[in-house]
């Protein structure tokens, strides 16, 4: 990502708030990256735990610590690429990690500054040595249009992690929209794409995504009207930079397809917002229909409702990702592997 002799400068950007158990770990995987120059800044985001002790023990004249006062994930990293003089940029949360040689592979690949770099990530909940890498839709190199197709008409994710991107074209497409509260990175990283020259995956580049369960910022309360509004916003952000580059009938297709995958969150709680999508899809050119829940949820409907199905929908993978994760912690302090240095 640069012609100059001197390798370039990879800032690696950690946003954290209460992340006492897992942010040393986090901390411990960037110092560890092979890559010869790197900066490493974290920015507390006004923690209530020892978050800003533990980081600020790891404080160096490599690694920079900040606090700030609790104003959400997406102005976190805005304050932290304010401090960067970095050339490169890796964000990565305050509770994954990466392979040691994750940034020096994705660097390898000699890609232009407008070229976003990826790869492959796999899930853990303790252990990072279990973690699972399951391709999917996304692993592979495309244009942005092809990407954004992917994206939203699989309805795919690739966590905040797993990208590497040029400072020019981070400066280019501003700062991360403090507005959301929920997928701010599916709206940022959409936004980088749609202004890019394609992505770059690159297969043996790893990320070890942490799986945190319901508490995780990316999770969706169908009750917490907050989070549903930042949805929608960065699910139209989402549409409209894509149109934007291909407005063809296969990409309205996919988005109609996108809104009406999402429906479901909004509906029948919110109508004003389920009237919104409704009028987007039939500006695109197609129609949603009333979603519909699995055969084994849909029974409760028309006894006690649709937000009652919602919530046995969400209680079922719920109670199971718990003991999963009870069995899986009791794995690790059984190996040795503590929380904050696993």
């Amino acid at each position: 990502m640069s012609s100059n002799s001197r390798p370039p400068l990879v800032g690696i950007l950690i946003p954290a708030f209460n992340s006492a158990s897992w942010i040393a770990a986090t901390i411990r995987s960037a110092l560890a990256q092979t890559w010869p120059r790197k900066e490493i800044i974290i920015v507390d985001d006004g923690s209530t735990d020892d978050t800003l002790a533990v980081a600020r023990s790891f404080a160096s004249g490599q690694v920079a610590v900040a606090t700030q006062p609790n104003q959400g994930a997406a102005a976190a990293r805005n304050t932290a690429l304010s401090m960067s003089q970095a050339d490169v940029i890796q964000w990565l949360d305050a509770d994954d990690l990466l392979a040691r040689d994750k940034i020096a592979r994705q660097m390898a690949v000699g890609a232009g500054p407008r070229t976003v770099l990826s790869s492959a990530w796999g899930t853990f909940l303790h252990r990072p040595a279990t973690a699972r890498f399951s391709p999917g839709p996304l692993w592979s190199s495309l244009s942005p249009v092809d990407w954004l197709v992917r994206k939203l008409g699989h309805n795919a994710y690739m966590p905040t992690a797993t990208w590497l991107v040029s400072r020019s074209l981070t400066n280019n497409v501003g700062a991360w929209d403090t507005r959301l509260s929920c997928d701010d990175d599916g709206e940022y990283f959409a936004r980088v794409i749609a202004a890019s020259d394609g992505v770059a995956f690159v297969p043996d580049s790893r990320v070890m995504y942490r799986m945190s369960g319901c508490g995780r910022l990316s999770h969706i309360d169908h009750a917490d009207d907050r989070k549903l509004t930042s949805l929608l916003s960065s699910m139209l952000a989402q549409v409209q930079y894509l149109r934007a580059i291909d407005d063809s009938e296969r990409v309205r297709r996919v988005c109609v397809e996108y809104l009406q995958r999402n429906l479901i969150c909004y509906y029948p709680r919110r109508p004003d917002l389920v009237a919104q999508l409704r009028e987007l899809a039939a500006e695109l050119g197609g129609r949603l229909e009333p979603p519909r829940l699995p055969r084994k949820y849909d029974w409760i409907r028309p006894l006690f409702g649709w937000e009652a199905a919602k919530r046995m929908q969400a209680v079922g993978p719920a109670i199971r990702w718990s003991i999963v994760s009870r069995w899986d912690k009791m794995r690790a302090s059984r190996d040795g592997v503590t929380l904050s240095a696993c």
